[in-house]
């Protein structure tokens, strides 16, 4: 059994090393080598929130997402990623922030020990669930062309205002990458009406056990995403 739990980053500093642990092992199997030896940033600041998927038996990190909310202090990563190719990004950050909040799902992974279960769903649903919680109404996101089938999946839809046509070429000249955004978390009206009603199911009881469909088997997985410390700026 998987168990999928949710908190903010501060208050378990430990869970979010082993967290970058296992996010840096995935990004090296794919090649990208240039990943900082340094502690993340995001590690320190109370406006983030973590999804972490465990096995049961051995409390092993077997993926996570993250939830960042702006906070006109720390940029968001894709003002970090892609800001500086396109003023608009930032602008609309800023915008989205004064128009009743902004976040962003980001670190993204799962190891290749639950491959064939679709936990990158499963925990791409889990983070859009603890919206509610955190009390902003805006959720942005950049992909790559592979996962951008799941991203629609769940509600996001292409911003075509930014770079060319909504693609920018990173993080190298290699990829494409495109600016996603949620125009109402909270609604979640451009999801798939399946997606959309786990998501909303999750939101009514946030601690439950039910069974889910990957591609290749379906598991219980036990859900734990009520979220016991919320910063002040969030709390309603």
């Amino acid at each position: 059994m998987i168990k999928l739990r949710a908190f903010r980053a501060i208050d378990e500093p430990n869970t979010c090393h082993k967290y970058v642990e296992g996010h840096t092992v995935v990004l090296k199997d794919y090649g990208v080598t240039n990943v900082t030896s340094h502690t993340p940033v995001w590690i320190d600041n109370p406006h983030v929130y973590v999804v972490v998927a465990e096995e049961t038996e051995t409390s092993e990190i077997v993926g996570g997402i993250r939830v960042q909310i702006a906070d006109g202090v720390l940029p968001l990563p894709i003002e970090t990623a892609i800001g500086h190719m396109d003023q608009k990004v930032l602008d609309i950050v800023s915008y989205y922030k004064e128009n009743g909040g902004v976040g962003e799902l980001c670190g993204l992974w799962n190891s290749k020990s639950v491959a064939g279960k679709g936990i990158s769903m499963i925990l791409t649903r889990a983070s859009i669930a603890i919206i509610t919680q955190l009390r902003f109404r805006t959720l942005m996101g950049i992909c790559a062309d592979y996962t951008l089938p799941m991203f629609t999946q769940v509600g996001f839809v292409i911003d075509n205002t930014m770079g060319i046509n909504g693609e920018f070429a990173y993080p190298n000249p290699n990829y494409i990458t495109r600016v996603l955004g949620i125009l109402n978390a909270e609604t979640l009206e451009t999801a798939y009406p399946y997606d959309k009603e786990r998501m909303l199911t999750l939101r009514q009881d946030f601690s439950q056990l039910r069974s889910e469909k990957g591609p290749k088997i379906t598991y219980d997985i036990q859900y734990q995403l009520e979220i016991t410390n919320i910063s002040n700026e969030e709390k309603p």
